[in-house]
């Protein structure tokens, strides 16, 4: 085994192929984060050379960030020691004057009264600097260097008392611990939220007293390289919450989703569901605002990992409406639930509806052949409600005027003419659809004159050649011919056995032996 592991690698690994053991997938290594869940920022800073003179120039606050255990080392280390240094300089000077041999001599006058050794030095100092005074042990008037003495011991005792006590108070009441009191939910999701893509979080407030003027902005912690090779680790980009619209200003009373609406100027944008999971990214959280109760300013962090985002989930309902009052269930506060949710980018989904449907998109073939029959249906059409116009306006069998202009004149003048006939918005209104009904109505309508016109109606329909001049008006290349009309079985032109071209006027006769 050893072998194989130096052969193959330290993630070599014997496969049991029995096959009443299940397969387990392994497990993905946790990757470093930046900063953890709790808010602690991972980053240890090292090889500062002579810049750490630079911690000592801010002493104060460099205390103040030391951790518990050292700052009450720290305490009790600094009067520990100038308690010894002030006993033992009290000790000195008794020791200097000869105090010290004649302790019990009533006759001679000490600079300190009953200070007989170091130990009762010591507790002169104690008594002195903790202004307790049991009246036991006292400074003389003889003893001008105890006097001096004994200023400096209150002043540097005043100012260690400040220095270390201010310490401790500030210690004590930096508003970190108010922000273990304010949630952020373990997991974001992504679903749709007003028919847009969104990224979305939750934070609640567990105290009843409110946080003043809060804030929350969001940065992606990504590495990423520049388009010059610039290679920029953990870069850090700003994510909208709302900053243009005011929507990053809370009022966090109760539990709020937090949201980031993924947009072309979101660096989610071409996030899908499957590229999520090969990304590596850090979304850092960073909730701010007034303490209420103390009116510092705190700061609440927390941060969220690729793994840690939830495709397609969204967070359950905390609030419910009790007899008189909201109640806020946080049990469910990182509670979610899955929703449909579109697996595509927001990029994939523009460009998705940017292209045109080929549904919707008629063929040039279809689109010619249509216009082609429509335009010489139209021609026909036209001609015939012309000719039924002139023939009510006018007198018998005789064409209108501009039908007689244009007989007058050659082939290419005809067609020009009728399309511009059939141009007109009057003459546009007929149809296909038309026709077979208006030779009902003709053929329905009793008297010669209906017959006249039913007859030359029928004719310039089912004529070859007027068809076929009136469809080259579309399109010189193509060569469409209409199929004449059926003529009704009660039409003269079958009970007479005449031909059509004996009805039509001179004129018309001769431009058709013409062609």
């Amino acid at each position: 085994m050893a072998a194989l592991r130096r052969k193959f690698g330290e993630d070599y690994q014997v496969v049991n192929t029995n096959r009443a053991t299940t397969f387990t997938a392994p497990v993905k290594k946790k990757r470093q984060r930046f900063v953890e869940k709790n808010g602690r920022c991972n980053v240890q800073h090292g090889n500062l050379g002579g810049e750490t003179s630079r911690y000592l120039s801010d002493l104060f606050t460099t205390l103040v960030d030391l951790k518990w255990r050292w700052n009450l080392l720290i305490f009790i280390l600094t009067y520990t020691i100038a308690w010894l240094v002030m006993a033992s300089m009290w000790w000195i000077i008794a020791y200097i004057r000869g105090d010290l041999n004649h302790g019990h001599d009533s006759s001679y006058t000490p600079c300190v009264a009953n200070v007989y050794n170091f130990p009762s030095a010591f507790l002169f100092f104690i008594e002195t600097e903790a202004t307790i005074g049991y009246g036991y042990r006292y400074i003389t008037e003889k003893c001008p260097e105890g006097i001096i003495l004994f200023l400096f011991q209150s002043l540097l005792g005043s100012i260690v008392d400040a220095f270390l006590i201010g310490c401790m108070f500030i210690k004590m009441s930096q508003p970190k611990k108010r922000a273990e009191t304010l949630m952020f939910s373990q997991d974001a999701v992504i679903s749709q939220r007003d028919g847009k893509l969104c990224l979305m979080f939750r934070v609640g407030n567990l105290r009843n007293s409110h946080m003043v003027s809060a804030q929350i902005r969001c940065k992606l912690i990504k590495s990423r390289q520049t388009p010059e090779g610039e290679f920029l680790p953990l870069d850090q980009c700003e994510l909208d919450v709302g900053f243009g619209t005011g929507a990053d200003q809370l009022f966090l009373v109760s539990p709020l989703t937090i949201c980031h609406e993924i947009n072309p100027k979101s660096p989610f944008f071409d996030l899908s569901q499957r590229s999520l999971m090969n990304e590596q990214f850090e979304i850092v959280v960073i909730l701010e605002g007034i303490v209420e109760t103390t009116g510092m300013t705190c700061q609440a962090r927390t941060s969220y990992t690729e793994d840690e985002v939830l495709w397609g989930h969204r967070f359950l309902p905390v609030m419910s409406l009790e007899e008189g009052f909201f109640r806020v269930d946080y049990s469910q506060f990182h509670s979610t639930f899955e929703v449909p949710t579109p697996p595509y980018s927001v990029k994939e989904h523009e460009e998705k509806n940017s292209l045109p449907s080929p549904l919707s998109t008629p063929t040039p073939a279809l689109t010619e052949s249509h216009g082609a029959r429509r335009n010489r249906v139209f021609s026909v059409d036209c001609i015939n409600t012309t000719e039924e116009r002139g023939r009510q306006g006018g007198a018998g069998g005789r064409l209108p005027s501009k039908l007689q202009r244009m007989s007058s004149s050659g082939k290419e003048d005809l067609q020009r003419k009728v399309l511009l006939l059939s141009s007109q918005h009057s003459e546009k209104a007929c149809s296909t659809g038309d026709l077979p009904l208006k030779l009902q109505r003709l053929t329905s309508s009793p008297g010669p004159e209906t017959e006249t016109r039913l007859q030359l109606k029928s004719f310039k329909v089912g004529f070859d050649p007027m068809t076929q001049s009136t469809g080259n008006l579309y399109q010189q290349s193509l060569q469409p011919t209409l199929s004449p009309a059926p003529v009704p079985m009660h039409s003269p032109l079958l009970s007479t056995g005449r031909r059509p071209e004996d009805n039509l006027p001179a004129k018309l006769r001769k431009m058709n032996a013409d062609r």
